[in-house]
């Protein structure tokens, strides 16, 4: 099922969700490769197969080997980390934070990929795993490296977009 499809099939209660399945992927702040690879990060994040099939056909005609390499590294390295992370932030003990991750995440710095593109894919996967130590760790980098707002706020629509049709194609059985 290509993405088209996708948004073909979902009903008028998510009609939204078609519209910005639409609008989010072609947002003039993003770049091809940052629009596809934070779109192939987020599917996968998802969890929807349907999903995660339509997204990967579409990005590979659009990103290259290593920026497909690099979505799906932000993808893995994050669904662990935001799990880590968020724990030692909802428990609230200083203690655990003394204590070292010992997570091996070099891809974190090996991932092949564009650098600030790879800060976007992490930080989108991060807001869909709800992350809150991860979100301002990748918010503040990005922040640091010159990456505007409303280049932020775009990739987390797609994000969150994703989020909301994976969340309907579970609920009607796809």
């Amino acid at each position: 099922m290509t993405l088209e499809q996708i948004s073909e099939t979902l009903p008028g209660y998510a009609r939204d969700l078609r519209i910005n399945l639409q609008n989010t992927l072609a947002q003039a702040e993003l770049t091809e490769q940052q629009t596809w690879g934070v779109a192939l990060a987020c599917a996968l994040a998802c969890r929807n197969t349907v999903l995660s099939e339509a997204v990967k056909a579409e990005a590979a005609a659009k990103l290259s080997p290593e920026a497909q390499e690099s979505a799906k590294a932000a993808f893995a390295v994050m669904g662990m980390n935001n799990v880590f992370y968020r724990f030692r932030h909802m428990a609230g003990r200083e203690e655990y934070n003394a204590i070292p991750a010992r997570l091996r995440m070099l891809v974190i710095r090996g991932h092949g990929g564009d650098p600030v593109d790879f800060e976007l894919f992490c930080l989108a996967v991060s807001a869909i795993n709800a992350c809150e130590a991860c979100v301002k760790s990748h918010e503040a980098v990005l922040r640091e490296k010159g990456v505007k707002d409303e280049t932020i706020l775009a990739a987390v629509r797609i994000a969150a977009t994703l989020h909301g049709v994976a969340g309907v194609l579970q609920a009607e059985g796809h």
